[in-house]
């Protein structure tokens, strides 16, 4: 049986390489090659599949909780690399960017690794969360500024 602790560790691993694998999809490329530049000692990168573009099916629900329907398709690119140290990297995102998914994918590969974590956590991760934490203020924002309260007067007992 697999203790409790060693499930948590592992739960907490996984949601935080979902939130990597997120925050590096939605990344601007040119993030990522700044980032990439600023890298002083560069691994050795070994392509595994890709870059590849092709097209994936985007469903929706009516009202977000109905029944799932076929909305479309978009075009999406991945790829796979892996590095020197061994560490394989996986990266989609949105479009037919390849070299974004290049780096997005090498950059995964890293945040694997328990010496450059950090390092992409600090120089990558963490702009880009406060990036998208900024568009969705300002967002918000706007929205709120165009908000309108009805209420309704009751007048008298007729």
């Amino acid at each position: 049986m697999i203790s409790a602790e060693k499930k948590d560790a592992a739960s907490q691993s996984v949601s935080g390489r979902k939130r990597a694998a997120d925050l590096l999809a939605r990344a601007e490329r040119s993030e990522l090659e700044a980032v990439w530049d600023a890298l002083s000692e560069k691994p050795a990168v070994h392509p595994v599949r890709g870059p590849e573009t092709g097209l994936v099916m985007v469903r929706g629900r009516i009202g977000g909780g109905g029944t799932p329907f076929n909305l479309g398709e978009v075009t999406m690119t991945r790829a796979t690399v892996r590095l020197g140290s061994g560490a394989i990297g996986h990266a989609q995102a949105l479009g037919t960017d390849r070299e974004k998914a290049r780096l997005a994918a090498i950059f995964d590969a890293l945040w694997q690794n328990e010496a450059t974590k950090d390092f992409v956590e600090q120089a990558l991760l963490a702009p880009i969360a406060a990036r998208i934490a900024a568009a969705e203020r300002r967002k918000a924002d706007e929205t709120a500024a165009t908000r309108v309260d009805f209420f309704t007067m009751v007048r008298g007992d007729n």
